[in-house]
């Protein structure tokens, strides 16, 4: 008996447990549960076991129970859509600088080795094409290189001689004629409505002498940082000649190894690209080395016709500083026409200034748009910025390789944007991955020698 009344007692309790739960859920979370206290108009509290909400609660709780719940707008919604834009694009650029800069330190450290193979590529663009001819005439091609190789460096090495020759022979008498000059200079100064004392002069050759006095270990750390110089400028014309030599004999099986550094999805792409690059960088150096020749040949007639110490001397400096475009020719004018001034005075330098942008009208309208062609065009903006970037980064050397780098760059992205938009238009001609087709619409097999590094 006691245990069916236990057993009867458990399941009332169970059933009370369950109403009072299915109660509980029925009831709305803002209104206080049933035999709890309630907060009246006035703030007091009442309670009471078991009463009943009045009527005008329960029909706030059924319609806030009924309700929507509005949900939260998205966060990226809220974003306008221009700021989207330019955080995106920021952060790429973030990215595109930190690894120019980090690529700009790591040629910063092997400055050295990058020009030299740059100057490597610069000689091999202009000696390629002699050994090319000498092939098909039939010379075996280690002796078609040889001979390529030999004879270029012969040419520049006698081309330097022969600028330190003519220096070294003209120096006593371009001395005397810049005593000269500038004591023809101090008498103009004398005579002239500036109304120039000799006393002050005087001062001004003091002011000079005790300047060169007091700088003496800063002329001498310069001399000791000129051996370091020459020593560095050996090791890098040593570099450029091995590299030109390798890269005349086997440039070929050096870009196809370099191809495959690349992931093979790239490859057909730069595949291309290399050839068009390298016949824009050939087009360049050969045209600029017409070009250089031409202004240095008619510039170096008008000083001597105008009786310029030094004629030749200047017309070779002339020559190599037309491989720095704009900056070198105003450069080199500006040598002629000081040396012109000093020795000859204000009439023949006027006169060599003439000559000089005779020449320089000539080549930038006629020359270098019928040598060089539409292949190697730039702007001019382009060029000066170019030019200038490379000299913060690198010197004389980092002027002379921006020129031909951007030129070799705009060739390249010119022609993988091209290369790119055949390939997404066979791929939506065949309603296919643009990954899996070649430029001509056939599929690529996977796998493959192409694939293989």
């Amino acid at each position: 008996m006691a245990a069916s009344k236990l057993a009867k007692l458990a399941d009332r309790l169970d059933e009370r447990r369950a109403e009072v739960t299915a109660e509980q859920d029925e009831q709305p979370d803002d209104l206080p549960p049933k035999g709890g206290s309630r907060a009246r108009a006035d703030g007091r509290q009442e309670g009471g076991t078991g009463a009943e909400p009045r009527p005008a609660t329960t029909a706030v709780a059924a319609r806030r129970s009924q309700a929507p719940v509005r949900a939260l707008p998205d966060p990226l919604a809220v974003v306008p859509w221009s700021m989207r834009v330019g955080a995106e694009v920021a952060w790429r650029l973030l990215v595109l600088a930190g690894t120019v800069w980090v690529l700009m330190r790591i040629i910063g450290a092997i400055q050295l080795v990058v020009l030299s193979f740059v100057a490597a590529l610069l000689i091999t663009a202009l000696l390629q094409p002699v050994v090319a001819r000498l092939k098909r005439a039939g010379v075996p091609r280690g002796l078609a290189t040889g001979i390529t190789f030999i004879g270029g460096f012969v040419v520049m090495g006698l081309v330097g001689w022969f600028v330190v020759w003519q220096v070294m022979d003209n120096v006593d008498d371009l001395s005397t004629k810049l005593t000269d000059g500038v004591a023809e200079m101090k008498r103009w100064l004398l005579n002239s409505p500036f109304h120039v004392t000799e006393d002050q002069i005087n001062q001004i050759a003091k002011n000079l002498t005790d300047t060169i006095s007091t700088n003496t270990k800063a002329v001498t750390d310069a001399g000791l940082q000129g051996v370091t110089v020459i020593v560095e400028l050996l090791t890098g014309v040593l570099l450029a000649m091995f590299s030109t030599l390798f890269l005349l004999y086997d440039g070929r099986n050096i870009w196809n190894w370099t191809l495959k550094l690349f992931p093979a999805a790239a490859r057909d792409g730069l595949a291309g690209a290399g050839p068009r690059a390298w016949r824009t960088l050939t087009l360049y150096v050969r045209g600029t080395v017409i070009v250089a020749l031409i202004d240095a040949v008619f510039i170096g007639v008008g000083i001597w016709f105008l009786n310029v110490p030094m004629a030749v001397p200047l017309a070779v400096v002339i020559f190599v500083a037309a491989f720095v475009p704009l900056v070198g020719a105003v450069a080199s004018g500006a040598l002629a026409m000081v040396v012109a001034l000093v020795t000859e005075g204000p009439f023949t330098a006027l006169m060599v200034l003439i000559v000089v942008l005779a020449v320089q009208q000539i080549e930038g309208h006629i020359l270098q748009p019928f040598i060089l062609g539409r292949a190697v065009r730039v702007h001019p903006l382009a060029v000066v910025l170019s030019v200038a970037a490379g000299s913060l980064i690198a010197g004389i050397g980092g002027a002379v390789v921006a020129v031909p780098l951007v030129a070799v760059t705009n060739t390249v992205v010119g022609y993988l944007r091209t290369h790119s938009r055949e390939v997404a238009e066979a791929a939506e001609a065949a309603e296919a991955d643009p990954r899996d087709l070649a430029v001509d619409g056939t599929p690529v097999p996977a796998g493959g020698p192409a694939d293989e590094v």
